[in-house]
């Protein structure tokens, strides 16, 4: 794995990798971070079925792509924390060759990613800024791991929200998309609402939590742009506890609609 030395980790501010892991009943998160959870869930209550939701749905999509389409690497941004069958999990379950690289800017990912991934020569786990396409495509891991002649699934699973409309997250996605071959894919969901007040009550909270490090929750009808010049799969983009139900990758019910992970799988022509 490169070298890369972690930056400190800040626990005085809540991280939305570490509220994540809370939601997912996992260890690694702070006092600060489960407060920002409590009051979350105060004002949408159906935030905690969502994130089990969302992790069920990068499960079956990992596995649809690995199983159905034969993909073989996976570059998984802003991955959050380890958690039980995770991309590399899924994937090296079907085939132990696949390959799978996590990004994420939050030292305390990186940390954790090392120890796990210490005696598995085909992961990584990458500290930087997702938005920094080239850099991220220059890290000596990436080279090693990602065959730019071979399809590979691009994740951006319940990330882009955190990116603002002034860094263009749509112009993200295209760039990654400019560098890989075609017949790969794209599996992507955001927080998304068709109530403007919701938009706005939801934005508003996570960017005074996060002191400032979050975009927004959008509208379906903009999130649908990121995916310009893809191929959408079937079911197309959906509320993604509905995409291709799987018994073995299932979620809670999604009873609460205030806000939801908006989402699908796409591929390029």
């Amino acid at each position: 794995m490169a070298e890369t030395t972690p930056t400190p980790v800040d626990t005085s501010v809540p991280s939305v990798a570490r509220m994540y892991d809370y939601y997912l009943g996992g260890k690694d998160n702070f006092a600060v971070d489960r407060e920002a959870v409590r009051q979350l869930d105060a004002a949408a209550p159906g935030t905690a079925a969502l994130a089990i939701n969302n992790r069920r749905f990068l499960q079956r999509a990992v596995h649809t792509l690995a199983t159905e389409f034969g993909v073989r690497q996976f570059i998984d941004h802003g991955s959050g924390l380890p958690t039980q069958d995770n991309v590399h999990q899924i994937a090296q379950g079907v085939d132990p060759a696949s390959r799978v690289v996590y990004i994420d800017n939050d030292p305390i990912v990186l940390a954790h990613g090392r120890a796990l991934l210490a005696e598995n020569s085909n992961t990584t786990v990458i500290q930087a800024d997702m938005r920094d396409t080239d850099a991220v495509f220059d890290q000596p891991d990436v080279v090693r791991l990602i065959d730019l002649d071979q399809p590979v699934a691009a994740l951006f699973v319940s990330v882009l929200h955190c990116i603002p409309d002034a860094d263009d997250p749509a112009a993200l996605v295209a760039r990654v998309f400019e560098k890989l071959p075609s017949g790969s894919f794209l599996v992507m969901s955001h927080l998304a609402s068709d109530d403007p007040a919701v938009r706005q009550q939801l934005t508003d909270f996570m960017l005074t939590s996060t002191g400032g490090n979050w975009g927004a929750v959008r509208p379906p009808a903009q999130i649908e742009t990121f995916l310009a010049g893809l191929d959408v799969l079937e079911p197309g983009l959906v509320e993604i506890s509905t995409w291709r139900p799987d018994p073995a990758f299932a979620g809670p019910e999604q009873t609460s609609l205030e806000w939801i992970e908006y989402g699908g799988v796409a591929r390029k022509p």
